[in-house]
């Protein structure tokens, strides 16, 4: 139950469209569900803006899809990360509006009314290899709600590409720079903006590559002072940090 859910619920109340056993009924569910198997945190977006989301590794298909259902029930958006293709036909036969981003392995439910997107988040990648991990953190900030510019394969390896945009870049409110290999396109970004960069090391690359440890500890050592990290492959955490950011910037931040 978001914000507006809950005010509207309350509103009802006083004016006697509802009454207190049927206002108890639909909140008897907060702060939290124990299933068994979890406690869902109906409570979170209350607290944080954005409902508790799914990761499925390590889940049953029938412990996602109950988990699924019940955050559902409450009327907000909801996502499911590291999702597969036989998750989101169980979803699908119980839930038809369920949706499957495959690049980006998640599977979503948009039950919310789009508000008016203000500002942009510019998401980033150094090769197309790294376009999926990418995904997950445009398809997270987009059910948050927020406007993403996407600029993908513009990797050091040829830095013309990425000056090309450097306008669309400069005009965003925070930027998400994705890269595997050595990892070095995001200290180029916090080179060239003035907002916050989020640097997402991926595990695309060689061996010395470390499936992503030698990303990762060049952007942890970056010079740019401008530059966050968040851990290997991990772009819902980007897409959720940048929205914050971006809504923190326009005001926005309910």
């Amino acid at each position: 139950m978001n914000i507006e859910s809950l005010n509207h619920l309350l509103q009802q109340v006083q004016s006697g469209a509802a009454s207190i056993e049927q206002a108890l009924e639909k909140l008897k569910h907060l702060p939290f569900e124990e299933t068994g198997c979890a406690h869902i945190d109906h409570h979170r977006t209350l607290r944080c803006g954005m409902p508790e989301v799914i990761f499925c590794p390590g889940k049953t298909t029938d412990q996602i899809v109950d988990i699924f259902s019940r955050l559902a029930a409450q009327g907000n958006n909801v996502l499911a990360t590291r999702a597969d293709e036989n998750t989101f036909q169980a979803l699908k036969a119980k839930l038809p509006d369920v949706q499957f981003e495959t690049a980006a392995r998640a599977i979503i439910l948009r039950q919310e009314e789009d508000k008016p997107k203000v500002g942009h988040i510019a998401l980033v990648t150094a090769g197309t290899g790294d376009i999926p991990v990418a995904e997950e953190a445009r398809v997270t900030a987009d059910l948050m709600n927020q406007n993403v510019q996407t600029i993908y394969d513009v990797g050091v390896a040829g830095l013309h590409r990425l000056l090309s945009h450097s306008r669309e870049i400069q005009n965003a409110n925070v930027v998400i720079a994705v890269a595997g290999m050595e990892g070095a396109l995001a200290s180029v970004i916090g080179g060239m903006v003035a907002v916050p960069v989020i640097a997402v090391p991926t595990s695309i690359g060689y061996g010395a590559s470390f499936g992503g440890i030698a990303p990762l500890l060049t952007m942890l050592n970056s010079c740019a002072a401008g530059v966050s990290v968040v851990n290997i492959d991990n772009g819902f955490a980007a897409g959720y940090i940048a929205a914050i950011i971006n809504n923190q910037t326009t005001g926005d931040n309910k």
